[in-house]
């Protein structure tokens, strides 16, 4: 494995350096802007504004980067980055934030697109899981380890924003320095919401919901945290808590998915998230009791989404693998997007406590649609059953890597099979006929 990553350190350091910027980024604007006066409903709205830009930045940013190359394109959104992060500190602005918070998503969805076509382009056919899965752990370490940096000074003053400028300026260097031919963006294809949602309505609702409920905590659970009486190093510690906690549980529940109805896997995973909202909710007022409700919510958010993927892909023929996952994020993101702006108007109107029991509500209607639908329906698998495979915020281009990996698993799989003698053509065949008559049957 060695081998194969020493090649594409330059990237995954650039990444695990953005990451760092970017983590702490988040993070501090929830808590500046909170220090400022701005209403949780205003909060909501900035919280949104980054996801929009991230939906809209999956349309323009391929262009860009075909036109500058990976590299230049690299160095640009990080300097757009940047100087976002540094106005934020100079300009304290409701309107004015909005637009940075726009601005950031777009670039940010850049970013991403660059490292991740690039991951795709050097791993080999054999290894791109593997390499998906280092790099998904570099984001949620660097995530992780992001948030504390928030002790290095307070939100009011201006060495947090200073701080989080020079690592993404810093990411700038061993990207610009690589030796690694640059790939070429690809087109994605599309596929319509409708017929996503008629394939695989478990996913689309999850996708959704999930988004939601996930935008929401990226978006106020700081801002929840200061509410509630946290200080700011209390609060770095609690959403590195919930992050890491993701991370680690993201592999057993993903296997467990695996194993079983990935619709009941997902209804077991939402509401282990909505049960961690409702300990948020209740110990929210507790002190550190609190955290226990942070890692039952972080064991479960993190979780929900890859699963979701992967019961997609389950329904998809191989060569639709990418259009579905890539309407899927599209669908997320649209939730990511919606959840602040819901979250934050239910705060303002009533109380804090709303934040936590907003994600209860959420995860809970997805793990009842879930579990309704596996008693509902059989679930027929398309083609070859998918694998799980661990993933938090990305683009499409790092689809491409997973799709392009699961299909690379059917061919292995396929490929050595042993040759059937008549009584396994037979049953073959007799099972082949039974699952027509199956998928007719369930319409």
């Amino acid at each position: 494995m060695i081998p194969i990553l020493l090649p594409i350190g330059a990237l995954l350091t650039g990444v695990a350096l953005l990451l760092l910027g970017t983590g702490l980024m988040n993070t501090l604007l929830a808590l500046r802007g909170s220090a400022e006066g701005f209403s949780d409903q205003t909060l909501g709205l900035l919280g949104s504004a980054y996801f929009l830009g991230f939906i809209l930045g999956t349309y323009v940013c391929p262009r860009l980067i075909r036109r500058m190359g990976h590299i230049r394109s690299f160095a640009f959104f990080c300097a757009a980055t940047a100087v976002s992060l540094l106005l934020h500190g100079l300009i304290i602005d409701a309107w004015i934030w909005f637009l940075l918070r726009l601005l950031t998503g777009v670039s940010l969805v850049g970013l991403y697109m660059v490292i991740e076509s690039w991951l795709n382009t050097q791993a080999p056919n054999d290894r791109r899981g593997q390499v998906f899965a280092v790099y998904m752990v570099v984001n949620l370490v660097a995530l992780a380890l992001a948030q504390q940096m928030l002790r290095i000074d307070s939100p009011l003053l201006f060495t947090l924003f200073a701080v989080g400028a020079i690592f993404l300026v810093l990411a700038i260097m061993p990207v610009a320095m690589t030796k690694l031919p640059q790939p070429m963006i690809s087109d994605t294809p599309a596929m319509s919401l409708r017929h996503l949602w008629d394939v695989a309505p478990v996913a689309f609702s999850g996708a959704l919901l999930s988004g939601v409920a996930m935008g929401a905590f990226w978006g106020l659970g700081a801002v929840w945290a200061g509410r509630m009486g946290m200080e700011t190093k209390d609060i770095a510690s609690f959403v590195s808590l919930v992050i890491i906690t993701g991370a680690v549980m993201q592999w057993p529940l993903g296997l467990l998915s695996d194993r079983i109805d990935r619709r009941v896997a997902l209804a077991l995973i939402s509401g282990i998230s909505a049960v961690g909202g409702l300990l948020m909710a209740v110990l929210g007022a507790h002190g550190n009791a609190m955290l226990i409700g942070a890692v039952v919510f972080g064991a479960g958010a993190f979780a929900a989404y890859p699963v979701v993927v992967a019961h997609l892909v389950d329904h998809l023929h191989q060569e639709e693998i990418l259009a579905g996952s890539s309407a899927l994020l599209l669908v997320q993101g649209a939730g990511s997007a919606l959840g602040p702006t819901l979250a934050g108007a239910l705060m303002s109107a009533t109380v804090p406590t709303a934040l936590p029991l907003f994600f209860a509500v959420m995860f809970g209607l997805c793990a009842a649609f879930s579990l309704l639908q596996s008693r509902k329906v059989k679930d027929v698998i398309v083609d070859e059953p998918a694998h799980f495979v661990p993933m938090v915020r990305t683009s499409t281009a790092s689809l491409e890597m997973m799709a392009e990996d699961q299909m690379t698993s059917a061919e292995t799989t396929h490929d050595t099979e042993a040759d059937p003698g008549p009584d396994t053509l037979y049953t073959q065949d007799t099972a082949n006929q039974e699952e027509t008559i199956e998928r007719r049957s369930t319409g």
